[in-house]
């Protein structure tokens, strides 16, 4: 089993924020998901969860052009500093340079790859999804936010300017035509061979009109200092928190198969664990109660047999954890759920 791809909080933000725009809360919208309300704590979330987010919000504002509107209304604050650094680059092309060696800063749930032509270049967005199956909405996001982006960049108002020369997308249409047209404005294709975007290579090479070299470069520094953070440090209680969580499908992960799973020896995991000040009891604890919480709330199975599939032996010691992990009782957080869940 391969580690999970993660996504920073501030992509995870665009959704909630949209939902709030729509009028579903976002303690609705965590709810309806099955994510507790402690994890927007975190630095960044497993793919699975945001997937999960994206279908709630689909779910609770009936919206079939949410991630069109999502992805229009997304800005460089949600690039964090990848989105200063875009800013701040020569060209277009240049800037989506950055955002393929940058990327995993928002998001390693897909990756960008730029195919040039004699007048037009693709640039393709290939999905990477967890064990949940991506949202098409999420995908639909991705290309309307490039757009904002771009548009953005050139000094463009949103929903006007530079036009794709043509989109396409792997997955049929799930909203009204007219809402595509309103948002990419270009001839449009679905179930075609891959996502992505014609875009004219004159736009793609023009001198953007914020283009600032020696900001470019502090940015570029700051940038590489959390990519390199990132695989030092937080990255590892993330990706091990979404490997556990896949895991526990089937069982009550351990240490070994943890090892296994990142390429190293249990030894070697327990020593970088160590380092970090992190416990592999207290991930898994952590993750069963996700799961847990999840379960009970979003589910009508016998509260028994959920805490027998997160590996208590006896009932008992599952409401005890319960208690310990939520200040309630399993059935009390259920009916609390179900409340949270009307409209």
């Amino acid at each position: 089993m391969t580690l999970q791809a993660t996504v920073s909080m501030s992509w995870v933000d665009a959704v909630l924020a949209e939902a709030e725009r729509q009028g579903v809360g976002r303690g609705r919208l965590l709810a309806q998901a099955g994510i507790a309300p402690e994890e927007l704590q975190q630095e960044r979330w497993p793919i699975d969860h945001i997937t999960r987010l994206w279908h709630a919000a689909v779910a609770c504002t009936q919206d079939a052009g949410f991630g069109l509107a999502a992805g229009s209304r997304a800005g460089p604050d949600n690039f964090n500093v990848v989105g200063e650094l875009l800013r701040a680059s020569a060209t277009l092309r240049e800037a989506i340079a950055a955002v393929q060696k940058y990327q995993r800063l928002i998001s390693d749930g897909g990756r960008f790859q730029m195919v040039a032509g004699a007048r037009a270049s693709w640039l393709i967005y290939h999905p990477r999804q967890g064990t949940l199956a991506f949202s098409p909405h999420q995908v639909e996001a991705v290309l309307a936010t490039v757009l904002a982006f771009v548009r953005n960049a050139l000094g463009q108002r949103p929903g006007a300017g530079v036009r794709p020369l043509q989109v396409q997308f792997s997955q049929p249409r799930v909203g009204p035509l007219a809402g595509y047209r309103e948002v990419f404005a270009c001839p449009l294709a679905f179930e075609q061979a891959f996502n992505g975007l014609l875009l004219d290579n004159a736009v793609l090479d023009a001198p953007l009109p914020h283009a600032d070299p020696h900001r470019a470069r502090a940015h570029q520094r700051e940038a590489a200092a959390h990519l390199a953070g990132l695989s030092q440090g937080g990255a590892l209680a993330q990706e091990l928190r979404a490997w556990m969580a896949a895991a526990l499908a089937s069982r009550v992960p351990t240490r070994a198969e943890a090892a296994a799973a990142l390429g190293v020896s249990e030894r070697t995991l327990a020593r970088r664990l160590r380092a970090q000040g992190i416990s592999f009891a207290e991930l898994l604890d952590g993750v069963r109660r996700d799961a847990a919480l999840q379960a009970v709330g979003q589910t009508t199975r016998p509260l028994a047999d959920i805490g027998q599939a997160l590996g208590f032996a006896e009932p008992a010691v599952f409401w005890r954890a319960f208690k310990r992990w939520s200040g309630s009782t399993p059935a009390a957080w259920r009916a609390a759920q179900r409340a949270d869940r009307q409209p």
